[in-house]
C-alpha cells in the first residue's frame, strides 16, 4: 500500500471480507486483460457463505465496502504492475446517487493512484436494477468519469436483449449457463452466435465466463470469442493475481 494511505473501509464492518481475483484472458495473446474481484471471507470462505450474511440493513454499506476492498486488494496484489483492468461488481439498487455512491471508491482510487480507466463496474442481469432510467443515469455517470461498465451473467435473467436495448455497456459477460456444453448444444451455440453479432454491431466486447472444458473453449474460439474466463484458464486466486494459462493446442492444430 502507498505510504500514508488510510483505508476508507468502515472500522467495524458488519461483515468481515477479503477478495479473490480471477483473470479474463485475451485468448489471442494469452494475457490477462481484466481481473474480476470476487468476495471471500477473511480465511478464503466462499462467496455464497458471505453473501448469505448480507441483510437489507447491511446491504447499502456492504456494496461500497466491497469496492474499497477490491481496489485495496488488487493494488496490494500488484495489479498496477500489469496492464490489466479491475472489474468490481455492484448492486444498482444500492446506488441512490451515482456520485454519492462513489465517494469512498474515488477516494481509494485517488490515494492508491489507480486511474479511472483501469476500473470496470459490472452488474448482474439478474440483479434488481430498479427503474431503467436510474440505471441509465448510473452508467452514464460512470462512463463520463472514465470507468468501464459490464453486464454480468448475460442470458441468465429475464431482461436479456430488452436490457441491452436500454443501456450501453463496454462489455457483456455471457452467463455460464449459455457456455456449458456449447460444443454439443446447437441451440446454445446459435444463441451465443447471435448475441456476438449484435454486440459487435453495438461496439460491445463479449466475454465468455465459466469456460471449463476444451470443447467449450474450442467452440467459443470458432465463434470468434476473444475474451474468456473460467476454471479451464485459471481459478480465482485468494489475495493474489493468477496469470492464467491457455490450454495447449491439439496435435492436429500444431501440424496444420
Amino acid at each position: 500500500m502507498q505510504q500514508g494511505y488510510r483505508s476508507f473501509r468502515p472500522e467495524h464492518p458488519a461483515i468481515a471480507i477479503a477478495m479473490a481475483f480471477q483473470p479474463v484472458l485475451d485468448v489471442e495473446t494469452g494475457r490477462a486483460v481484466i481481473y474480476e474481484a470476487l468476495v471471500r471471507g477473511p480465511k478464503g470462505e466462499g462467496s455464497a457463505d458471505i453473501l448469505a450474511r448480507v441483510t437489507p440493513e447491511t446491504r447499502f454499506a456492504f456494496d461500497p465496502q466491497c469496492r474499497v476492498m477490491a481496489i485495496e486488494g488488487a493494488v496490494a496484489a500488484g495489479i498496477l504492475n500489469t496492464d490489466a483492468r479491475l472489474a468490481i461488481n455492484f448492486f444498482p439498487d444500492t446506488v441512490q446517487s451515482p456520485l454519492a455512491g462513489l465517494e469512498q471508491t474515488l477516494a481509494t482510487a485517488r490515494w492508491l493512484n489507480v486511474p479511472h480507466e483501469r476500473l470496470i463496474f459490472e452488474f448482474s442481469e439478474e440483479a434488481h436494477v430498479g427503474e431503467p432510467e436510474h440505471l441509465e443515469t448510473i452508467l452514464d455517470t460512470y462512463h463520463h468519469m472514465g470507468f468501464g461498465t459490464a453486464i454480468d451473467d448475460f442470458g441468465a435473467g429475464h431482461a436479456g436483449l430488452t436490457l441491452l436495448a436500454r443501456v450501453k455497456t463496454d462489455y457483456i459477460k455471457l452467463d455460464m449457463a449459455l457456455i456449458r456444453g456449447i460444443d454439443t448444444a446447437m441451440p446454445r451455440r446459435m444463441i451465443v452466435e447471435g448475441v456476438i453479432r449484435i454486440a459487435d454491431k453495438m461496439g460491445i466486447a463479449v466475454i465468455a465466463e465459466g469456460v471449463e472444458t476444451i470443447g467449450e473453449y474450442d467452440a467459443l474460439r470458432a465463434l470468434g470469442v476473444r475474451y474468456m474466463q473460467g476454471y479451464l484458464l485459471a481459478r480465482p486466486g485468494f489475495r493474489c493475481l493468477p496469470p492464467g494459462q491457455l490450454p495447449e493446442e491439439p496435435a492436429w492444430a500444431k501440424m496444420a
